[in-house]
């Protein structure tokens, strides 16, 4: 039997068995032993085996022997990716300890099953068709999509309709043409895609076999303004089907892993993974690192577990972690949330009224034949929605990740009164223009509002001096000394942008300088959920300045670099954007950036005020 076969068999033996299992914990460090995942989560006697790039086949062949083992790349992607599976495996577990030992393997563990979450499909319409809607979008089930009126999109549109940029839809394939038994949904005719990939079956038909995948695309970029259906977030995107689950809604973590790589090898600007369970695997976790390395964008769903556990591969550090809300505005019942979570979006609550799911054209459940209109929901339905405010970003002029992230984040709607970052709706429900307005699309695509911010903190500082005091405002300006301080702590050296496709994919001296000075904590401590205290403080500056009494010539440097912290932490706190971490409740942050500004500003005015002779 071949491995597909095998992989495809177990996975329909456990169907009754899968409801809403929880995820193992990845490994507490690099020499940590993997945690096993939960018995169903496991591919019987399958490993799957992750070489360092450069590895052969005839370098594992002649390893294999020793291993008494069947190692076969998993896909197409295996000679770029190294990952390779075995499968009839005897005893997993003395045979994983054996490979371990091979300098040449980044990781080696039982092959993964994941799978769509459980329950999320739902009432089914017939095909929309008609005159349309008054104004725009005119597609007649529009008014019923109360998810896009909860995200602004209608205002985004006039700024961004995410033309040019790629969004790859790992999932159960998209029906994007009529083909033998395949359909092509009529909402998404004229539709724009990419050559995508089947890792199930090993072909480059990544046709739908279930509606999941189909509805997840259309949330990003059904056809709009058609006369036809319903309306997408980005709707110029280009889709890029990639097929990972088969038509029961299983796939494999090696699938998914080289999936994840192969749409960051072919252009995908936006990875999203409508997926989870399964536990941690080290190769996705590495995928997703490297996906990000090459200036994409991964977004994947929490899980429908309703739990405070955000399931894998949204755990992984690097993947944007969604959870679900309902038409209500909040958190819905079935989501899953946590420490690891991002942002909530849009996934419907059913308890609520069938209405109360997200509505995509798609495929029915019942005859893969017959294209219909169904409200489904989870936080697979949210994640698209995530994925399609992004393509809105990139569109708009967005570099990288770190940019697009940064956006999502700043511009999210805070619920409730929250105050920065909390467990269960992340930085707030993605907004998409709010994530447009905080991108700052004007010159060179940067966020100017934090430098704008300290030029006009300066001139209160100045009228706070006495004349004799007071340095000449154009004399402050154009001295460099001052004034490099002052942009690298309010917008960092912004040129770099203009040379690198984001700073994620650039080594981290280039990255630290394309990001204001507070933000290089993601760059020395990496990427985290709440921003480090020592960094969104007063604390640098302050250091500083005491080198000012022994050293009065650095006096410019630090009174630049002080009033760039003011207009940074200033700003930050105006848009409620962080969380500060130690703190023990979260409404503490906006007075703490607070607080911290004034003390930036008083370390400035002490910098700038001319000592006068008595």
């Amino acid at each position: 039997m071949s491995r597909l076969a095998l992989r495809t068999a177990a996975a329909t033996a456990t169907l009754g068995l899968l409801v809403a299992c929880h995820p193992g914990e990845p490994p507490g460090g690099a020499a940590a032993s993997f945690q096993t995942p939960s018995a169903e989560d496991v591919v019987p006697g399958a490993i799957v085996v992750d070489f360092r790039d450069g590895t052969t086949r005839a370098d594992f062949d002649a390893w294999e022997k020793q291993w008494n083992i069947d190692l076969e790349f998993n896909s197409i992607e295996g000679e770029q990716s190294g990952i390779t599976v075995a499968v009839n495996v005897q005893d997993v577990d003395k045979v994983l300890a054996e490979i371990r030992k091979n300098p040449a393997v980044e990781s080696a563990e039982p092959e993964l099953r994941f799978r769509i979450p459980p329950n999320e499909a739902g009432l089914e319409l017939t095909e929309a068709r008609g005159p349309g809607t008054a104004g725009f979008p005119n597609d007649p089930l529009y008014p019923k999509q109360w998810n896009l009126k909860a995200i602004d999109a209608e205002k985004a549109w006039k700024r961004s309709t995410g033309k040019g940029v790629i969004v790859a839809v790992l999932d159960t394939g998209i029906a994007y043409e009529t083909r033998g038994d395949f359909v092509q949904v009529p909402d998404l005719k004229g539709a724009s895609f990419v050559e995508g990939y089947d890792f199930v079956n090993d072909t480059n038909e990544p046709h739908d076999d279930h509606g999941h995948g189909t509805h997840v695309a259309g949330t990003i970029a059904q056809v709009t303004h058609n006369s036809e259906g319903v309306a997408g977030v980005a709707y110029e995107a280009t889709l890029m089907p990639v097929k990972v689950l088969d038509a029961f809604g299983y796939g494999t973590s090696a699938d998914i892993a080289d999936a994840i790589r192969w749409a960051a090898d072919h252009g995908a600007d936006v990875i999203n993974l409508s997926l989870g369970g399964g536990g941690y695997s080290q190769a996705m976790a590495s995928a997703i690192d490297y996906a990000r390395k090459q200036g994409a964008t991964v977004v994947c769903a929490a899980g429908n577990g309703g739990t405070g556990r955000v399931e894998f591969p949204a755990a992984y550090p690097g993947a944007v972690a969604v959870s679900a809300i309902g038409p209500d505005g909040k958190l819905a019942f079935y989501s899953s949330w946590g420490k690891e979570l991002d942002i909530a979006a849009p996934g419907g609550n059913k308890q609520l009224g069938d209405e109360g799911g997200i509505l995509q054209n798609t495929i029915s459940a019942r005859d893969l034949r017959t294209p219909v209109y169904a409200f489904y929901q989870g936080t697979s339905m949210a994640t698209p929605h995530v994925s399609g405010v992004a393509a809105l970003l990139y569109a708009a002029g967005a570099k990288g990740p770190d940019q697009v992230e940064k956006a999502l984040f700043e511009g999210a709607r805070k619920v409730d009164g929250q105050q920065g970052w909390n467990e269960k709706y992340g930085h707030g429900v993605v907004n998409a223009e709010g994530a447009l307005e905080a991108l700052g699309t004007g010159w060179l695509g940067v966020n100017w509002k934090p430098l704008l911010t300290a030029l006009v903190l300066l001139v209160g500082v100045l009228l706070t001096l006495g004349r004799k005091q007071r340095p000449g405002y154009l004399n402050i300006l154009f001295t460099p000394t001052f004034l490099i301080p002052l942009v690298l702590g309010t917008v960092g050296f912004f040129v770099v942008r203009l040379f690198t496709h984001g700073a994620s994919s650039t080594n981290g001296l280039v990255q630290a300088a394309a990001l204001p000075i507070p933000d290089w904590k993601d760059v020395l401590f990496g990427r985290g959920r709440l921003a480090n205290p020592l960094f969104y403080s007063a604390l640098i500056p302050l250091v500083l300045s005491m080198l000012a009494v022994a050293i009065k010539r650095l006096r410019p440097v630090i009174g630049g670099l002080a009033l760039g912290f003011a207009g940074f932490l200033a700003y930050a706190a105006w848009s409620k954007a962080p969380a500060i971490a130690w703190l023990p409740f979260d409404f503490l942050a906006v007075p703490w950036l607070v607080v911290n500004a004034a003390i930036c500003l008083f370390i400035t005015r002490a910098m700038l005020r001319k000592e006068v002779a008595a």
